[in-house]
């Protein structure tokens, strides 16, 4: 019986191997090495721990398997396509077609998985260390959902979070700045699988990394073990036992492994890492194997049963009795069990936005990050499951629930919704990306400046359509005497060029208000919200058009009566009232004005040319653009012929007052421009 066990066992995994083989050498693209080495982690992973029903592969509580390596893709395909995971309608959610469309146009298999395309991936993983930030995210969100949702007698939440993770993931800074983040958390309901395999593409590690990873997490205050032979199945599984057993605190298995294992002259060798290993190469792997030469995409009788028998039966009781436990929970708590179907269907609870405020008009004004918290605060007691932070910044991004109950998210305390991410912002955006995927409506917050820090998560919020919300404060020149290292320049122009990300910068309180409830009714987008230190002006609605105008991107704030507008005079944020000022002076001047609001491009262009023909008619050729910041972009608004005041330098440190003087943010260089204009 072992004996028999065993050689279903290798069949197994050689089938994983060779499938992984066969689809890179048939795209001519791929990297082969680390699927044919770490086959028997992760076949071990889900036939003996992983809690997952195939059936039912959007099952609330099952556990999450993340492959950090997505350069290893066609390991976890030939996993979706074994272990039989069907799509929502019942059909097989990858075929064996579709794993000989590897890295083809709109394949399910694309290089790295992508998270919605393929039923079974749960995150997009690809640039290395997201993925292992985002586990952590997916860790606390689990811990949230525990902590809010389990009752007595109703563990509706308990599952693990279980990552393979490579030499490039351990050298990633974001990786390091999640696992401190974990370490200090204690998620014990986290493991990650190191495969040490030592190869990179450039070569050996040893060309650039030597430290003692092991020790390096255990200083983080992780469960560390240790497998010195990936093929030593009975070692894997004593030490995913004992990890899985860890309570209070994450674990860490350092696997050794063989890079390209059995290939006769690749395996070890960097060359493994990211091309297809050959014609005669793959013949001599599969001779190692004891696989048929020259079989094509190979599996064999009875292997596709035996992944599922074991996974499914385990998937399926599990699976059933949560289904059980939860119609019984939603006997007993109906409101809590509404509140976990609108998480699932990503709806908002009805009167969610009953408590926005509406600020009245206010020549002082606010500061947009103070009026985004108080948006903020009115908005969350209505949404339970809105939870977010700052990387060290709340006081400064105003980006905390202050509301009675609120509380933080820290070790043994995690019913709380204030987040605590350190100086971490790399990590912040990776960590959010991993609470989205759960339904939660996370936030991260920081300043404008150091969205530089974190532009990979924020880009794979977009391509995954994760509406994560980034609050970022200090927006301008406004901060000040900071000086240029805190004045953002180039960033509105970087995040405004991400596909899919809706960027606002809002003009005063009330747009701020408009924002907040544009990014929570998006379901697909992520939002990027450009907030201000210093106070803006908070409009007279009575005098100018409403608020409400933001969710088109762009409206009319006034036109000047008397006839055609000669001049359009349009700008974002902090610059708004200053137009608004050097309109009233041109007005008292005889010149017909109109003065438009274009907080978020991204949300203007998604209009139709009826409506943007109405805010900025084409044959009204003056036009004026205001903002502090890099130019780039603002000419497909102003048109050759229009004038854009923005920033060409970086700024300086120096009182606001003096920065708006030396860079032009002031009524006179405003109205010389535009009188330049209305000369031509």
């Amino acid at each position: 019986m072992t004996e028999q066990i065993e050689a279903i066992d290798k069949t197994s995994i050689d089938t994983m191997r060779t499938l992984a083989i066969d689809a890179v050498q048939k795209a001519n693209s791929g990297h082969p090495g680390t699927p044919m080495s770490m086959a028997p982690v992760a076949y071990t992973l889900w036939q003996d721990f992983l809690v997952y029903d195939p059936a039912k592969p959007e099952w609330a509580n099952r556990d999450r398997f993340v492959l950090s390596v997505g350069h290893a893709s066609m390991l976890l395909y030939s996993l979706i396509f074994l272990t039989g995971i069907k799509n929502a309608d019942g059909t097989p959610a990858l075929t064996m077609d579709d794993l000989k469309q590897f890295r083809q146009m709109s394949s399910k298999t694309p290089g790295h998985p992508e998270y919605r395309m393929t039923t079974g991936v749960e995150t997009t993983t690809g640039p290395l260390g997201q993925g292992c930030g985002n586990s952590v995210g997916m860790a606390m969100a689990e811990r949230m959902l525990a902590a809010r949702y389990n009752k007595p007698g109703f563990d509706l939440f308990d599952h693990h979070v279980w990552v393979l993770a490579g030499d490039g993931d351990m050298m990633e800074g974001v990786s390091s700045e999640a696992a401190s983040t974990a370490g200090h958390l204690r998620l014990g309901n986290l493991t990650w699988i190191y495969d040490s395999n030592k190869i990179t593409i450039e070569g050996s590690t040893d060309l650039a990394f030597n430290e003692d990873v092991g020790a390096r997490f255990a200083a983080y205050g992780w469960d560390v073990r240790h497998v010195a032979d990936v093929n030593d199945i009975s070692a894997v599984r004593d030490a995913m036992a004992a990890a899985r057993a860890v309570s209070d605190r994450p674990a860490l298995i350092v696997v050794h492994s063989q890079i390209a294992f059995g290939a006769p002259k690749k395996a070890g060798t960097a060359s493994a890492h990211g091309e297809p290993l050959g014609v005669e190469e793959v013949r001599g792997a599969k001779r190692a194997y004891g696989w048929p030469e020259d079989a094509q995409f190979l599996v064999p009788d009875g292997v596709e049963a035996h992944f599922q028998a074991k996974l499914g039966a385990r998937g399926a009781a599990a699976s059933a009795r949560w289904s059980a436990l939860f119609d019984r929970y939603r006997a007993e708590y109906p409101e809590l069990a509404t509140e976990l179907d609108q998480i699932n269907e990503h709806k908002l609870p009805a009167g969610w936005d009953a408590d926005i405020p509406s600020f009245p008009a206010d020549a002082k004004g606010i500061a947009s990050r103070d009026s985004s918290q108080k948006v903020l605060n009115a908005v969350a007691p209505h949404l339970p499951w809105l939870i977010g932070g700052a990387a060290d910044l709340a006081p400064s991004t105003k980006s905390s629930m202050t509301f009675q109950g609120a509380g933080s998210f820290e070790p043994g305390s995690y019913d709380g919704r204030n987040l605590h991410f350190g100086i971490r912002e790399h990590a912040m955006g990776s960590i959010a990306n991993g609470m989205a995927v759960y339904g939660l409506r996370s936030y991260a917050a920081g300043f404008l400046i150091f969205s530089d820090y974190m532009k990979a998560p924020i880009r794979l919020s977009a391509i995954m359509e994760l509406p994560v919300i980034y609050i970022f404060t200090h927006d301008s020149i406004g901060v000040g005497e900071d000086g240029p290292t805190h004045q953002p320049i180039e960033q509105l122009a970087s995040l405004r060029g991400v596909p899919g990300l809706v960027v606002i910068r809002p003009g005063d309180a009330n747009e701020v208000a408009e924002a907040w409830r544009l990014a929570l009714s998006l379901t697909h987008e992520p939002t990027a919200l450009a907030l201000s230190r210093q106070a803006l002006p908070t409009i007279d609605r009575e005098k100018y058009a409403p608020a409400s105008g933001l969710a088109k991107g762009a409206y009319v704030l006034r036109d000047t009566p008397g006839g055609e507008p000669q001049i359009i005079m349009m700008a974002t944020g902090s610059e708004l009232s200053l137009i608004l000022g050097a309109a009233e002076t041109l007005e008292a001047e005889g010149v017909r004005v109109r003065t438009v609001s274009m907080p978020s491009w991204d949300q203007f262009e998604k209009q139709d040319d009826a409506y943007r023909e109405s805010v900025l008619p084409r044959h009204i050729r003056r036009r004026i653009a205001v903002e502090q910041a890099a130019t780039l972009g603002w000419d497909r608004y102003t048109g050759l012929d229009g004038a854009i005041i923005g920033m060409h330098t970086f700024g300086a440190s120096a009182p606001l007052a003096k920065l708006q003087e030396k860079f032009g943010f002031t009524a006179p260089k405003v109205l010389e421009a535009a009188r330049a204009l209305l000369k031509e």
